[in-house]
């Protein structure tokens, strides 16, 4: 074969074009959060666009960025799940997810509901100190909720292990096109009778939970285990291609999309000002346009003003936002004069967090 005809091949095959992973973040580079511990009942996100979900009463974890990487493959960071409280006995209920969700008009590339649905191959490297038989879900969250489940085996103990699966495609039901949840890509790390008693869903089908997370090992059963995943790559076709390695700030603006800080040092001015109108009004920018209107976390922020004073902020509302730009309003407890311009100032470590994940 010439040249150009191998070139032709590979971009016919899509393994010469950019941004072919619909994973983000797969390399576990940005981490705005800062690491966090598992909650019951609820979504943790910590490596920005990756949670972990669990509603069990009897574990407990903490969720990382790791620097423990296979060697020789260009990664610097991974996620690790590292158990703190065991939980030997599975309630049947009981499950234990670590995920990343996607917004449905990101796949529409997929084609499903049609006679062209694509297939998708999932790639990466995993590390366990627990070895068995895991599982890999997807869970299609759109009217009729649809998943498709493969396992995989962790071989040895603490050593890195490459993995391939591939997804058949959905020809039955379409992606909406929108920016709302719509795939749940999911490492199974604990699962009960109920998602584990049926039949593995190794094809589409309307959901299903007994048949979702069969023969999954219970990683949670010792505070000696960890979990560990990088190299995530997601990409239309039926073969795995090489990690598609990104700058930073590529795969930083596409998580700012749902995550983004304002974050301080002790006593220092943030590049954000407003003045005086019965309360402090402010407005801020958003580096990348959000998916969403975002909510609003502050935390440990003064309001400096007029003279070179300071007062506590009480609560923080918003008055307007959309997915580019934030008004919003600082209370404080007294000592302002309208028409007054001020700034905010950090008193300790301090941050305003802007949250429009899925």
């Amino acid at each position: 074969m010439s040249k150009a005809a191998e070139l032709a091949a590979l971009i016919g095959g899509q393994k010469a074009l950019g941004n072919k992973n619909l994973i983000i973040n797969g390399a576990a580079t940005v981490h705005q959060r800062g690491n966090q511990t598992a909650s019951n009942g609820s979504a943790v996100y910590f490596v920005d666009r990756w949670n972990m979900y669990h509603n069990s009463g009897a574990l407990a974890a903490n969720l990382q960025q790791s620097t423990v990487v296979p060697s020789g493959q260009g990664f610097n960071n991974s996620i690790l799940v590292d158990c703190t409280t065991a939980d030997s006995s599975v309630g049947a209920a009981e499950v234990a997810l670590l995920r990343q969700i996607i917004e449905g008009q990101n796949l529409q590339r997929l084609a499903y509901g049609t006679s062209g649905a694509k297939s998708l191959t999932i790639s990466f490297w995993v590390r366990s100190t627990k070895t068995g038989i895991y599982v890999v879900d997807i869970y299609h969250a759109d009217a009729t909720a649809r998943t498709q489940s493969h396992q995989y085996t962790i071989s040895q103990a603490d050593t890195w292990e490459y993995k391939t699966i591939t997804f058949s495609g959905d020809t039955s039901i379409a992606v909406d096109n929108d920016n709302a949840a719509t795939f749940y890509v999911q490492w199974g790390l604990s699962a009960g009778s109920d998602y584990t008693s049926g039949t593995l869903a190794t094809t589409w089908a309307n959901k299903t939970d007994a048949n979702r997370f069969v023969g999954q090992v219970n990683f949670f059963d010792s505070t000696s285990n960890n979990f560990y995943l990088t190299g995530i790559q997601l990409e239309v076709g039926e073969q795995a291609t090489p990690f598609e390695h990104e700058d930073f700030g590529t795969t930083l603006a596409k998580c700012s999309r749902y995550y983004t800080d304002i974050v301080r040092a002790d006593n220092q001015t943030a590049h954000l000002v407003g003045y005086v109108q019965a309360t402090t009004v402010a407005r801020f920018g958003f580096h990348v346009p959000m998916r969403a209107s975002p909510t609003i976390t502050e935390t440990n922020f003064n309001i400096l003003y007029a003279g070179g004073s300071e007062e506590a902020i009480t609560s923080v509302d918003d008055i307007f936002q959309d997915n580019q730009f934030l008004s919003f309003r600082a209370v404080v407890s007294g000592n302002l004069t309208v028409g007054q311009a001020v700034a905010l100032y950090s008193a300790g470590a301090a941050s305003f967090a802007f949250d429009a994940e899925l």
